[in-house]
């Protein structure tokens, strides 16, 4: 019998990596139309530049290295991570933003380690986090969502504010993060850690218009779309439920530790759970093959460490998201993980 070796990510079943590549793409539509919906066509620029510079850095890496550009371009995993990366970003973050994020993530932290299967780190999180540090402000620009907007953007108003910095009439990204209560917006998890840095209690914080019931307005939505996604890849079996699961129990636990100890100084579960990149984070990022953990027990062990520094972060740390950075903390310590998780070999007995 013939075996035929080929480089992770090692997906059980019969699914081919390009067609698991592909099903993520599509279960991130629901999220994706959240997004277009509360916060206007700027992700979806986003989205184009990043999966595009995705694409051409992958081709002229592959062609350098003498391979064939069509065959590695049709795994997909570039496009995956390009997208990745533009659903992150502000949707009026300037356009050398997503390009220059894209290629960082496909030349330093893919192909530079060998391509698909030998990369370190998730590579749309390394690349954010790279983005956060050199372009601090533009980075956490966010709009406010549509329904609180002093002005809303048409897509030629957009790609003129993404690629010029305004829009037709002359409005400046500032300009447009004015609420409806004439003060710049902030994304919820934001607005929140810097009010209690002023000393307010989460109780005030969270009467501001920006919160809803659960947690912020617009992006309590983009989160469940996001889990949508994430349970059609679970039905799917494109991913286990072992990794999810464990980041968010992990950080709803977290959460609900606080909130009784400290009710005043942090936010409600639903706010942790449903703001920010929770759940895209934990569908969609920390459950990608190649960096996680192997074993379903390393699994359990990987999300649930993903979900405390998540928590820690937002509460204890500079960053008010923290998605990114516990993803790429966690993928440092999977060596580690998969050591004392991997299964006894059979026969043998515990005692190494």
């Amino acid at each position: 019998m013939a075996f035929k070796m080929a480089s992770s990510p090692h997906i059980q079943g019969r699914m081919p990596t390009h067609r698991v590549m592909q099903w993520v793409a599509l279960c991130t539509l629901p999220g994706i139309v959240a997004q277009w919906w509360f916060f206007g066509w700027g992700n979806l620029v986003q989205i184009a530049l990043a999966v595009t510079t995705a694409l051409v850095a992958e081709a002229l890496c592959v062609k350098a290295r003498g391979r064939d550009v069509r065959a590695t371009l049709s795994d997909c995993t570039a496009l995956v991570t390009g997208l990745l990366l533009g659903i992150c970003l502000p949707p009026l973050a300037p356009w050398y933003v997503a390009v220059l994020g894209s290629v960082f993530a496909i030349v330093l932290v893919k192909q530079l380690y060998g391509g698909i299967g030998q990369n370190l780190f998730n590579p749309a999180m390394a690349a954010y986090v790279a983005l956060l540090i050199s372009f601090p402000l533009p980075m956490t620009q966010w709009l406010p969502p549509q329904a609180l907007a002093a002005t809303a953007l048409g897509p030629l108003d957009t790609l003129m504010m993404v690629f010029t910095g305004t829009d037709a009439m002359g409005h400046s990204v500032d300009a447009l993060r004015l609420g409806i209560d004439g003060s710049t917006m902030a994304t919820p998890l934001d607005t929140l850690k810097t009010d209690l840095t002023l000393g307010l209690t989460a109780g005030e914080s969270l009467n501001k218009p920006i919160f809803s019931t659960l947690a912020g307005v617009g992006w309590e939505w983009v989160n469940l779309a996001f889990l949508l996604g994430g349970l059609m890849m679970l039905k799917l079996k494109v991913i286990r439920w072992h990794i999810p699961v464990a980041m968010i129990a992990s950080l709803g636990l977290c959460a609900l530790i606080g909130q009784i100890l400290h009710p005043d100084g942090t936010g409600s579960v639903t706010l942790h759970l449903l703001s920010g990149a929770t759940l895209f984070g934990a569908f969609f990022i920390a459950t990608d093959p190649v960096t996680a953990a192997t074993s379903n027990k390393g699994r359990l062990v990987f999300g649930a460490l993903i979900g405390l520094l998540v928590y820690l972060i937002r509460s204890f740390g500079g960053y008010p998201d923290a998605v990114a950075f516990a993803v790429m903390l966690a993928n440092m310590s999977v060596p580690l993980i998969d050591y004392y998780t991997r299964p006894r070999t059979y026969g043998h007995g515990g005692n190494r």
